[in-house]
Protein backbone atom coordinates (compact mmCIF):
# COMPACT_ATOMS: atom_id res chain seq x y z
CA UNK A 1 0.00 0.00 0.00
CA UNK A 2 2.97 2.09 1.24
CA UNK A 3 4.35 1.43 -2.74
CA UNK A 4 1.15 2.80 -4.64
CA UNK A 5 0.77 6.03 -2.56
CA UNK A 6 4.46 6.51 -3.35
CA UNK A 7 3.83 6.11 -7.05
CA UNK A 8 1.11 8.76 -6.99
CA UNK A 9 2.70 11.18 -4.82
CA UNK A 10 4.80 11.72 -7.97
CA UNK A 11 2.92 12.55 -11.24
CA UNK A 12 3.74 12.31 -14.68
CA UNK A 13 6.26 15.50 -14.84
CA UNK A 14 7.54 18.27 -17.62
CA UNK A 15 9.44 16.66 -20.60
CA UNK A 16 12.80 18.14 -19.18
CA UNK A 17 12.18 17.02 -15.55
CA UNK A 18 15.35 14.39 -14.58
CA UNK A 19 13.18 11.33 -14.66
CA UNK A 20 11.65 12.24 -17.96
CA UNK A 21 14.73 12.99 -19.76
CA UNK A 22 16.75 9.60 -17.74
CA UNK A 23 13.50 7.73 -19.52
CA UNK A 24 13.60 9.34 -22.81
CA UNK A 25 17.59 8.65 -23.08
CA UNK A 26 17.43 5.31 -22.38
CA UNK A 27 14.24 4.81 -24.74
CA UNK A 28 16.46 6.15 -28.06
CA UNK A 29 19.05 4.32 -27.76
CA UNK A 30 17.17 1.38 -26.95
CA UNK A 31 15.67 2.20 -30.15
CA UNK A 32 19.11 2.27 -31.91
CA UNK A 33 20.18 -0.87 -30.28
CA UNK A 34 17.34 -2.42 -32.15
CA UNK A 35 18.59 -1.12 -35.51
CA UNK A 36 21.58 -2.34 -35.13
CA UNK A 37 21.17 -5.50 -34.21
CA UNK A 38 20.68 -7.36 -37.35
CA UNK A 39 23.94 -6.01 -38.41
CA UNK A 40 25.84 -7.32 -36.29
CA UNK A 41 24.23 -10.71 -36.71
CA UNK A 42 25.27 -10.66 -40.21
CA UNK A 43 28.80 -9.62 -39.33
CA UNK A 44 29.45 -8.07 -42.90
CA UNK A 45 29.61 -4.42 -41.81
CA UNK A 46 32.26 -4.10 -38.48
CA UNK A 47 30.03 -1.08 -37.59
CA UNK A 48 27.06 -3.25 -36.22
CA UNK A 49 28.85 -4.81 -32.94
CA UNK A 50 30.83 -1.50 -32.87
CA UNK A 51 27.47 0.45 -32.56
CA UNK A 52 25.61 -2.07 -30.16
CA UNK A 53 28.45 -1.88 -27.96
CA UNK A 54 29.02 1.69 -27.87
CA UNK A 55 24.95 1.79 -27.24
CA UNK A 56 25.03 -0.34 -24.49
CA UNK A 57 27.88 1.08 -22.87
CA UNK A 58 26.02 4.25 -23.00
CA UNK A 59 22.68 3.21 -21.79
CA UNK A 60 24.93 1.89 -18.63
CA UNK A 61 26.85 5.14 -18.58
CA UNK A 62 23.24 7.02 -18.21
CA UNK A 63 22.18 4.81 -15.27
CA UNK A 64 25.31 5.56 -13.68
CA UNK A 65 24.86 9.49 -14.21
CA UNK A 66 21.44 9.19 -13.41
CA UNK A 67 21.87 7.18 -10.25
CA UNK A 68 21.67 10.34 -7.42
CA UNK A 69 17.96 10.79 -8.60
CA UNK A 70 17.09 7.18 -9.45
CA UNK A 71 17.75 4.48 -7.29
CA UNK A 72 20.57 2.37 -7.64
CA UNK A 73 18.43 -0.89 -5.82
CA UNK A 74 15.92 -0.02 -9.09
CA UNK A 75 18.67 -0.35 -11.73
CA UNK A 76 21.63 -2.77 -10.48
CA UNK A 77 19.93 -5.80 -12.71
CA UNK A 78 19.20 -3.72 -15.70
CA UNK A 79 23.21 -2.40 -15.15
CA UNK A 80 24.31 -5.43 -15.31
CA UNK A 81 22.35 -7.03 -18.30
CA UNK A 82 23.65 -4.40 -20.07
CA UNK A 83 27.25 -4.68 -18.89
CA UNK A 84 27.09 -8.28 -19.67
CA UNK A 85 25.76 -8.05 -23.46
CA UNK A 86 28.72 -5.48 -24.46
CA UNK A 87 31.56 -7.67 -22.71
CA UNK A 88 29.94 -10.49 -24.91
CA UNK A 89 31.02 -8.11 -28.08
CA UNK A 90 34.10 -7.21 -27.11
CA UNK A 91 36.55 -9.59 -28.37
CA UNK A 92 34.70 -9.59 -31.96
CA UNK A 93 35.36 -5.35 -31.81
CA UNK A 94 38.66 -5.89 -30.92
CA UNK A 95 39.36 -8.32 -33.84
CA UNK A 96 37.69 -6.03 -35.78
CA UNK A 97 39.90 -3.33 -35.21
CA UNK A 98 42.90 -5.32 -35.57
CA UNK A 99 41.94 -6.78 -38.79
CA UNK A 100 40.31 -3.08 -40.10
CA UNK A 101 43.06 -0.52 -38.87
CA UNK A 102 45.79 -1.91 -37.30
CA UNK A 103 46.70 -5.05 -40.28
CA UNK A 104 45.89 -2.77 -42.89
CA UNK A 105 47.96 0.36 -41.74
CA UNK A 106 50.74 -2.37 -42.01
CA UNK A 107 50.05 -4.25 -45.47
CA UNK A 108 52.42 -4.66 -47.29
CA UNK A 109 55.04 -1.82 -45.45
CA UNK A 110 57.17 -5.22 -43.96
CA UNK A 111 59.40 -7.68 -46.14
CA UNK A 112 57.60 -10.57 -43.90
CA UNK A 113 54.55 -11.11 -46.56
CA UNK A 114 54.07 -14.52 -45.35
CA UNK A 115 53.86 -13.87 -41.42
CA UNK A 116 51.45 -10.88 -42.97
CA UNK A 117 49.48 -13.18 -44.74
CA UNK A 118 49.42 -16.29 -41.72
CA UNK A 119 48.53 -13.09 -39.44
CA UNK A 120 45.59 -11.95 -41.33
CA UNK A 121 44.03 -15.52 -42.22
CA UNK A 122 44.85 -16.18 -38.05
CA UNK A 123 42.89 -12.97 -36.87
CA UNK A 124 40.03 -14.04 -39.31
CA UNK A 125 39.88 -17.81 -38.01
CA UNK A 126 39.58 -15.90 -34.89
CA UNK A 127 37.11 -13.24 -35.66
CA UNK A 128 34.58 -16.36 -36.87
CA UNK A 129 34.90 -17.33 -33.88
CA UNK A 130 34.21 -14.00 -31.55
CA UNK A 131 30.89 -13.40 -33.96
CA UNK A 132 29.62 -17.18 -33.47
CA UNK A 133 29.81 -15.64 -29.97
CA UNK A 134 27.98 -12.41 -30.78
CA UNK A 135 25.08 -14.58 -32.60
CA UNK A 136 24.98 -16.74 -29.49
CA UNK A 137 24.83 -13.88 -27.31
CA UNK A 138 21.89 -11.93 -29.29
CA UNK A 139 20.14 -15.19 -30.14
CA UNK A 140 20.27 -15.73 -25.86
CA UNK A 141 17.14 -15.89 -23.90
CA UNK A 142 19.01 -13.85 -21.34
CA UNK A 143 19.23 -11.11 -24.26
CA UNK A 144 15.60 -11.53 -25.45
CA UNK A 145 14.44 -11.30 -21.52
CA UNK A 146 16.39 -7.80 -21.72
CA UNK A 147 14.77 -6.65 -24.65
CA UNK A 148 11.68 -8.00 -23.26
CA UNK A 149 11.72 -6.54 -20.25
CA UNK A 150 13.28 -3.09 -21.09
CA UNK A 151 10.52 -0.95 -22.05
CA UNK A 152 8.45 -2.03 -19.33
CA UNK A 153 10.55 -1.17 -16.58
CA UNK A 154 11.04 2.43 -18.32
CA UNK A 155 7.31 2.51 -18.54
CA UNK A 156 6.24 1.27 -14.99
CA UNK A 157 9.26 3.00 -13.54
CA UNK A 158 9.37 1.06 -10.42
CA UNK A 159 12.26 2.90 -8.95
CA UNK A 160 9.80 5.44 -7.69
CA UNK A 161 8.99 2.53 -5.10
CA UNK A 162 12.24 3.44 -3.62
CA UNK A 163 11.41 7.23 -3.40
CA UNK A 164 9.52 7.78 0.06
CA UNK A 165 11.37 11.15 1.11
CA UNK A 166 10.36 14.56 -0.17
CA UNK A 167 14.27 15.10 -1.32
CA UNK A 168 14.51 11.87 -3.52
CA UNK A 169 10.80 13.27 -4.89
CA UNK A 170 12.21 16.65 -5.74
CA UNK A 171 15.34 14.78 -7.12
CA UNK A 172 12.99 13.05 -9.98
CA UNK A 173 10.62 16.08 -10.79
CA UNK A 174 13.74 19.06 -10.71
CA UNK A 175 14.81 20.64 -14.32
CA UNK A 176 16.94 18.38 -15.94
CA UNK A 177 19.35 21.35 -16.43
CA UNK A 178 19.65 21.54 -12.41
CA UNK A 179 20.63 17.81 -12.57
CA UNK A 180 22.73 17.95 -15.64
CA UNK A 181 25.00 21.16 -14.50
CA UNK A 182 25.54 19.49 -11.17
CA UNK A 183 26.82 16.02 -13.46
CA UNK A 184 28.59 17.91 -15.73
CA UNK A 185 30.62 19.66 -13.49
CA UNK A 186 31.45 16.00 -11.04
CA UNK A 187 32.54 14.56 -14.05
CA UNK A 188 34.83 17.58 -15.40
CA UNK A 189 36.16 17.75 -11.80
CA UNK A 190 36.87 13.96 -11.91
CA UNK A 191 38.71 14.18 -15.34
CA UNK A 192 40.84 16.84 -14.04
CA UNK A 193 42.15 14.99 -11.00
CA UNK A 194 42.11 11.96 -12.95
CA UNK A 195 44.84 13.29 -15.21
CA UNK A 196 47.10 15.64 -13.28
CA UNK A 197 50.51 15.32 -13.81
CA UNK A 198 49.73 13.97 -16.95
CA UNK A 199 53.34 13.42 -18.38
CA UNK A 200 54.09 11.26 -15.25
CA UNK A 201 51.38 9.07 -16.44
CA UNK A 202 51.84 5.04 -16.99
CA UNK A 203 50.06 3.56 -20.13
CA UNK A 204 47.27 2.04 -17.20
CA UNK A 205 46.70 5.73 -15.77
CA UNK A 206 46.15 7.08 -18.90
CA UNK A 207 43.41 4.14 -19.63
CA UNK A 208 41.75 5.42 -16.43
CA UNK A 209 41.97 8.85 -18.00
CA UNK A 210 40.79 7.66 -21.05
CA UNK A 211 37.50 5.69 -19.25
CA UNK A 212 36.26 9.09 -17.08
CA UNK A 213 36.96 11.09 -20.62
CA UNK A 214 34.53 9.11 -22.30
CA UNK A 215 31.55 9.16 -19.50
CA UNK A 216 32.18 12.73 -19.28
CA UNK A 217 31.54 12.55 -23.14
CA UNK A 218 28.03 10.56 -22.87
CA UNK A 219 27.43 12.86 -20.72
CA UNK A 220 28.03 16.16 -22.63
CA UNK A 221 25.48 14.15 -25.21
CA UNK A 222 22.92 13.64 -22.97
CA UNK A 223 22.51 17.36 -21.99
CA UNK A 224 23.80 19.56 -25.29
CA UNK A 225 20.84 19.29 -26.42
CA UNK A 226 19.81 21.61 -22.78
CA UNK A 227 22.38 24.04 -23.20
CA UNK A 228 22.45 24.22 -26.69
CA UNK A 229 24.33 22.45 -29.60
CA UNK A 230 26.60 25.08 -30.53
CA UNK A 231 27.47 26.61 -27.28
CA UNK A 232 28.56 23.46 -26.06
CA UNK A 233 30.56 21.96 -29.69
CA UNK A 234 33.56 23.44 -28.97
CA UNK A 235 34.04 21.92 -25.69
CA UNK A 236 32.63 18.93 -27.15
CA UNK A 237 35.31 18.81 -30.12
CA UNK A 238 38.27 18.87 -28.00
CA UNK A 239 36.97 16.38 -25.85
CA UNK A 240 36.60 13.94 -28.50
CA UNK A 241 40.14 14.95 -29.85
CA UNK A 242 41.84 13.98 -25.88
CA UNK A 243 39.52 10.66 -25.88
CA UNK A 244 40.48 10.18 -29.54
CA UNK A 245 44.35 10.43 -28.95
CA UNK A 246 44.02 8.57 -25.60
CA UNK A 247 41.95 5.75 -27.14
CA UNK A 248 44.77 5.00 -29.88
CA UNK A 249 47.22 5.04 -26.96
CA UNK A 250 45.07 2.45 -25.25
CA UNK A 251 44.45 0.05 -28.15
CA UNK A 252 48.57 0.64 -28.95
CA UNK A 253 48.63 -0.65 -24.84
CA UNK A 254 46.80 -3.77 -25.21
CA UNK A 255 47.85 -4.93 -28.72
CA UNK A 256 50.58 -7.39 -26.93
CA UNK A 257 47.67 -9.28 -24.73
CA UNK A 258 45.74 -9.84 -28.28
CA UNK A 259 48.58 -11.06 -30.41
CA UNK A 260 49.28 -13.80 -27.18
CA UNK A 261 45.88 -14.86 -27.25
CA UNK A 262 46.08 -15.14 -31.28
CA UNK A 263 49.20 -16.73 -31.20
CA UNK A 264 48.68 -19.26 -27.96
CA UNK A 265 50.27 -22.93 -29.27
CA UNK A 266 51.83 -21.09 -31.93
CA UNK A 267 55.47 -22.34 -33.12
CA UNK A 268 55.15 -20.50 -36.85
CA UNK A 269 58.33 -18.77 -37.22
CA UNK A 270 56.84 -16.31 -39.60
CA UNK A 271 53.49 -15.31 -37.60
CA UNK A 272 55.85 -14.63 -34.33
CA UNK A 273 58.54 -12.36 -36.22
CA UNK A 274 55.12 -10.77 -37.36
CA UNK A 275 53.75 -10.16 -34.55
CA UNK A 276 56.97 -8.65 -33.34
CA UNK A 277 56.82 -6.48 -35.86
CA UNK A 278 53.25 -5.06 -35.74
CA UNK A 279 54.21 -4.28 -31.36
CA UNK A 280 57.56 -2.43 -32.95
CA UNK A 281 54.85 -0.56 -35.48
CA UNK A 282 52.49 -0.15 -32.82
CA UNK A 283 54.94 1.17 -30.74
CA UNK A 284 56.46 4.23 -32.65
CA UNK A 285 52.99 5.35 -33.57
CA UNK A 286 52.58 5.09 -29.51
CA UNK A 287 55.11 7.23 -29.24
CA UNK A 288 53.95 10.02 -32.11
CA UNK A 289 50.27 10.35 -30.38
CA UNK A 290 51.75 10.90 -27.05
CA UNK A 291 53.86 13.88 -28.30
CA UNK A 292 50.24 14.94 -29.44
CA UNK A 293 49.04 14.89 -25.70
CA UNK A 294 50.16 17.28 -23.25
CA UNK A 295 49.06 20.40 -25.69
CA UNK A 296 45.60 18.84 -26.61
CA UNK A 297 45.30 18.45 -22.39
CA UNK A 298 46.13 21.98 -21.93
CA UNK A 299 43.87 22.98 -24.63
CA UNK A 300 41.08 20.88 -22.85
CA UNK A 301 41.75 21.82 -19.35
CA UNK A 302 41.54 25.62 -20.46
CA UNK A 303 38.20 25.10 -22.25
CA UNK A 304 35.49 27.87 -20.75
CA UNK A 305 32.46 25.59 -19.59
CA UNK A 306 29.30 25.77 -21.83
CA UNK A 307 27.21 24.54 -19.08
CA UNK A 308 28.31 27.42 -16.39
CA UNK A 309 27.01 30.32 -18.96
CA UNK A 310 24.86 32.38 -18.08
Amino acid sequence: MGKRSTNKAIPEESPESTESVFVSILQQNFTELLKWEPVALAGEDIEGVHQMRVILRRMRSAVIIFRKAIPRQATDTISDEMRWAASELGPARDLDVFIDEGLKAMAGRMPLAQGETGMRELAWQHRQTAYQQVRDMIGSDRFRQFKETLPGWLAERPWRQGVTDEKGTLRLRQNIKIYATRMLNDRLLQVLQTGEQLDKKSAEELHLLRIECKKLRYATEFFSSFYGRDSMAGFVSALRSLQGTLGVMNDVAVMPYLLDGLLQGCNDRELITYAGAIIGWRSRQYEEVRGRLPSQWEQFAKMALPWSRG
